[in-house]
């Protein structure tokens, strides 16, 4: 019998699962996750399962560790990240304003180099070294890692591969190229690709470097594995160089999860955590894969990934006062006030001090506290910025005594950004504990958080209830309605290509309406009551929903109900992630491109360059022999054994009148797939 040890690391919990591929869950455990120091987050949810490890084993007989992780997508959905810099190469300056790569890189150093290829793989213009020298010793000190996208590197990596040696030589910092992520044309979002890559990989590196100190201080010497964003596993060191693929890690892990925990082959997922909820399908046992890249926080990236659709909303998410939405829940996290109060219990008296002051308190009931450490190191704060940093050394601090003018908030902002500051304030999670539907954290701060909340002043049309269990009861109203937009959302975009903004006036309404609560029938002339909607809409799924999370007991069994459709929430629901981490597979995929520059030549574009061929059919047998041999090679850096592989050839030729065929391109891909390699083999 192998035991496996499954984590999974969330924006609130990490969970710990031991798994017996025969028998399935043998335990499970949640703990806090804790940012700052993600190992005592990690420690504790080991600590809750390793104590059950069957009689005949111990911990060096675990045969395998995985993970998966929300940290990479609540990082882009929460515009977090470390600040880098992105060296493109070949470019124009116009390329920023695509892709929505300007906005995504904010206020990080962009440097355009001379060089970059055509799209048949020459050199488009000499690379300017000199011009990459300048630029990377002037931001290393104040970066955390280096992205590099050179025109048409995909055709020819050549450039992007010295670039990404002279940073290698001038500084320690970590460097992505984006020939590295996708063999996919699209400059634009191959850069913001890269740029997100290496964004991620400070946070990676924290989450990887805590789980292995673990797991030497247990003893446990098993292959350390991660899920990638189409379910797949991937040895930890190999994740470490590509972290972008981990986006959505936390639902593919779900989806395998919920594959295994359900049992059901064909049903819509719902992941509903502390910071996202992540929607996805099962068809016929397989996740549903999006082949065109995968979409996060609002950025298409070049990920191929499950077919995921992702929500800044959650049991943590902010309860704030919109001046265009009214009351809404989202789409950004903070630490929910019970939660803060039983961390720290000296915000408590903060609290009580705040609702008994008779004047005006700005930001009352709400706090900053620092999130994880610096990652670019004290260079890279303004003097504003290190003040705040400062103040919150000791731990949070509530916000009416730290900003007192415009530039403090912006300098807090900036470090909210990044992901090194958090805010708490009151939350979905605070709105149970004082209904009494949870008591995992302090219910008296959640209630003077909502006592503190029925004093802001009257915005778009929100007017405080007259108490505290009413405000609460219109917050689970609001997440449960949220929820269900958010559901539907997903399904209209998967089944008639709409998103919310093709909804339009009469849409909202409709989808509004049939998300609201049936009222009873009042008397009236012959049954009817003039007040009553003429109109009856009801829109239902036609495929179960399976409700995945911690928080989904609170409210998917009114979501369901009023999506007209079965729920699921099956046993070990709230541990899915870290059950999908371990009854996954290994997958390493390989795409090779062939073009023809000119009549009678056929130009195959390897990942290290490109080679030449007379014969299409020789180009493709060299194409297909490579794609398999590095798709195998990185199955089995991946962790692979026992495996296979297998590969596809689409030939794109046009058909001229009279006859005539014309070749446009041919792409070649390869898979190699196998399981991943146990600690005893």
């Amino acid at each position: 019998m192998s035991v496996l040890l499954g984590l999974d690391t969330g924006g609130t919990y990490t969970d710990a699962v031991l798994f017996d591929p025969a028998k399935g869950v043998l335990a499970t455990a949640k703990s806090l996750t804790t940012k700052h120091d993600l190992s005592i987050g990690l420690g504790g949810a080991m600590a809750g399962v390793l104590p059950h490890l069957p009689e005949d084993k111990k911990t060096g007989d675990i045969a395998l560790v995985s993970m998966s992780t929300t940290l990479a997508t609540n990082a882009i959905v929460e515009s977090h990240g470390a600040p880098i810099c992105l060296i493109l190469l070949g470019y124009d300056e116009k390329a920023l304003e695509r892709a929505g790569l300007k906005q995504a890189l904010g206020g990080d150093p962009v440097v355009f180099v001379a060089g970059g290829h055509k799209p048949a793989g020459d050199e488009q213009a000499p690379l300017d070294l000199e011009a990459v020298r300048s630029a990377v010793e002037q931001y290393a000190s104040k970066v955390a890692a280096f992205a590099v996208s050179g025109y048409f590197s995909v055709r020819n990596p050549a450039h992007e591969i010295a670039v990404r040696q002279m940073i290698r030589d001038l500084t320690d910092k970590p460097v992505t190229c984006g020939h590295e992520l996708t063999s996919k044309l699209d400059a634009p979002r191959r850069a913001l690709t890269a740029a997100l890559n290496a964004r991620l990989i400070p946070q990676l590196q924290q989450l990887i470097r805590a789980v292995a100190g673990l797991l030497e201080q247990h003893g446990i010497k098993a292959p350390l594995m991660v899920v990638k964003g189409d379910g797949s596993l991937i040895n930890a060191d190999l994740a470490l160089t590509c972290p972008v693929e981990t986006i959505l890690s936390g639902p593919a892990a779900s989806l395998v999860g919920a594959r295994y925990l359900c049992g059901e082959d064909t049903i819509l997922v719902s992941d509903m955590g502390g910071t996202t909820t992540d929607i996805a399908m099962l068809r016929d046992g397989q996740p549903v894969l999006n082949k065109e890249g995968a979409t996060v926080g609002g950025w298409k990236t070049m990920v191929e990934a499950v077919a995921v659709h992702t929500y800044g909303l959650g049991g943590d998410s902010e309860i704030r006062i919109d001046e265009v939405h009214g009351f809404v829940a989202g789409p950004r996290r903070v630490v929910p006030l019970s939660l803060l109060a039983s961390q720290y219990p000296q915000t408590l008296e903060t609290l009580r001090v705040q609702l008994a002051a008779d004047e005006m308190i700005p930001y009352r009931g709400q706090f900053a506290l620092r999130q994880r450490p610096l990652d670019a190191g004290e260079a890279s704060l303004t003097d504003g910025q290190r003040q705040i940093w400062d103040a919150l050394a000791n731990g949070p601090v509530a916000l009416a005594d730290l900003l007192f003018s415009p530039a403090s908030v912006r300098n807090l902002q900036r470090l909210v950004d990044r992901g090194l500051v958090i805010p708490s304030g009151l939350t979905p999670s605070d709105a149970v504990h004082v209904l009494e539907n949870q008591d995992r954290w302090c219910r008296e701060a959640a209630v003077l958080g909502a006592q503190l909340f029925l004093l802001r002043p009257p915005l778009a049309g929100w007017k405080a209830p007259q108490d505290i269990e009413t405000l609460c009861r219109q917050i689970v109203e609001q997440v449960v309605k949220q929820s269900g937009r958010v559901i539907l959302d997903s399904v209209f975009a998967e089944t008639l290509s709409l998103g919310q903004r093709d909804w339009g006036k009469l849409g909202e309404a409709l989808v509004n309406q049939s998300l609201t609560t049936p009222q009873p029938m009042a008397a009236g002339i012959n049954g009817f009551h003039p007040a009553q909607s003429l109109l009856d809409v009801a829109i239902a799924l036609t495929v179960p929903l399976a409700g995945i999370g911690a928080p989904v007991h609170s409210y998917y069994p009114q979501i369901a109900e009023r999506l007209r459709t079965r729920l699921v929430i099956p046993p070990h629901a709230e541990v899915s992630n870290a059950v999908g981490a371990v009854a996954g597979g290994v997958m390493q995929q390989v795409t090779i491109n062939i073009t023809a520059p000119k009549d009678g030549l056929f130009r195959v574009h390897l990942p290290d360059g490109y080679r030449d061929f007379l014969s299409l059919e020789d180009a493709a047998e060299h194409a297909i022999e490579t794609a398999t041999a590095t798709a195998t090679s990185l199955a089995v850096r991946a962790g692979a054994t026992d495996i296979q592989s297998r590969h596809d050839r689409r030939d794109k030729i046009f058909e001229q009148p009279g006859g005539l065929r014309l070749f446009i391109e041919s792409e070649i891909t390869a898979a190699a797939f196998g399981r991943p390699a146990l600690a005893s083999e």
